[in-house]
């Protein structure tokens, strides 16, 4: 079941984020997300765009959220995409349901633009956005440093 997210799904956002900010290069934050400070992204973050949680049997196994691209307003059509699932529910569909859900979401908000921006390698990513018709277009070299490696940054654009 897909909803939208509340508050108090913060715990268990906090409980996939931090799996992905202290295992892997996914995500370019190097410290652990407090509950506290998830709740206020939550507040900040649903109040202008999409957000939704996965649900399976009443615990959040994924999440989905848009959020404005870049702060200069001429941007204000185009919108980041965000999707993390438990690691323990990975390729069940649950990030393509979820992102399938904000897409038409955004549609409705009459975005015109959806990036995501992808570190490099994370196939799992590329495969669902690819799948979804999101284009690669950019390329960072080395532009992240996190688990002891250089890591590459791919955005990947889809156009609605």
């Amino acid at each position: 079941m897909i909803r939208k997210v509340t508050e108090q799904d913060a715990e268990a956002i906090v409980g996939i984020y931090n799996y992905y900010v202290e295992k892997t290069i996914i995500t370019f934050e190097t410290e652990t997300v407090s509950t506290a400070e998830m709740r206020q992204r939550i507040a900040a973050i649903s109040s202008d765009y999409p957000y939704h949680v996965y649900e399976i049997d009443g615990r959040v196994a994924g999440y989905c959220h848009a959020a404005q691209w870049k702060k200069r307003s001429a941007y204000h059509r185009t919108a980041e995409s965000t999707v993390y699932v438990d690691p323990g529910l990975r390729n069940r569909g649950i990030g393509r349901s979820l992102m399938t859900q904000q897409i038409e979401l955004l549609r409705q908000m009459d975005i015109h633009a959806v990036v995501a921006c992808i570190s490099i390698p994370n196939p799992e990513s590329i495969r669902l956005h690819e799948s979804l018709g999101f284009e690669k277009v950019s390329h960072f070299r080395e532009v992240g440093w996190k688990l002891d490696i250089w890591v590459d940054v791919g955005d990947w654009e889809l156009l609605l």
